[in-house]
């Protein structure tokens, strides 16, 4: 199946996400898609004590606060938290689900993935970075580029966690048609992960009650 002619990401995707803010934060609770991550990261052997974390494309912070809670219910806080993301009314809805769900010192930028040179220079030496249904918004020949920023990034025993939309029939009108966005295949994104420098590129699922939502869409966990 041949994909959709996408625009350029950072136009499209800030459009997008400024004018379905609502929508989106809507869809993704009536999805369980919130409960899905915590439970992922509950169940993640990678998780340690002190981490210091980089949310690449935090969109209103879905990721961010689901691996919050399953590190303090796993007693593995405190925790260093950095986010980015393209699209300043995401990240105002972020800042307002802090409110409620606090997450101490964090920071929230406002960045495009495919120029990770303009985040702070401190932005370094991740232990874990995770990204959660944004890199389906970069052209598909970008995609490696992409990864490779958020690989420099990494500590060298560093891990980088995404989410993204997985290429099927069923995806094609709801996310590639209705979220304009890019789905893959597993081996479109393994060889995008080897290209951008990942010597370990491994495939998991989300667990038990959220496994539906594996249905949805790929979970990659990578090293350097």
């Amino acid at each position: 199946m041949t994909a959709l002619s996408l625009p350029a990401p950072a136009p499209l995707a800030r459009k997008l996400y400024s004018s379905r803010t609502n929508l989106y934060d809507l869809m993704i609770r009536l999805l369980g898609y919130p409960q899905g991550l915590t439970r992922f990261f509950e169940e993640a052997d990678f998780l340690q004590p002190g981490m210091n974390v980089l949310d690449a494309g935090c969109g209103s912070g879905a990721a961010t606060l689901a691996l919050h809670a399953a590190l303090n219910r796993r007693n593995l806080l405190p925790a260093r938290f950095n986010a980015f993301d393209l699209t300043p009314m995401m990240l105002s809805r972020f800042w307002k689900a802090l409110d409620k769900h606090p997450v101490a010192g964090i920071q929230l930028v406002v960045a495009d993935v495919l120029i990770t040179r303009t985040l702070p220079t401190t932005w370094r030496n991740y232990d874990l970075i995770v990204s959660s249904a944004m890199l389906e918004y970069v052209p598909k020949p970008d995609l490696p580029l992409a990864l490779r920023g958020l690989w420099v990034r990494l500590h060298w025993q560093g891990r980088l966690v995404v989410f993204i939309s997985r290429q099927n029939p069923v995806m094609v009108p709801f996310i590639q048609k209705w979220w304009k966005a890019n789905l893959y295949s597993k081996s479109e994104l393994r060889t995008a992960f080897q290209e951008a420098g990942f010597a370990h590129v491994d495939f998991t699922a989300f667990p038990g009650p959220s496994g539906y939502l594996n249905a949805w869409g790929h979970i990659v966990v990578a090293r350097p």
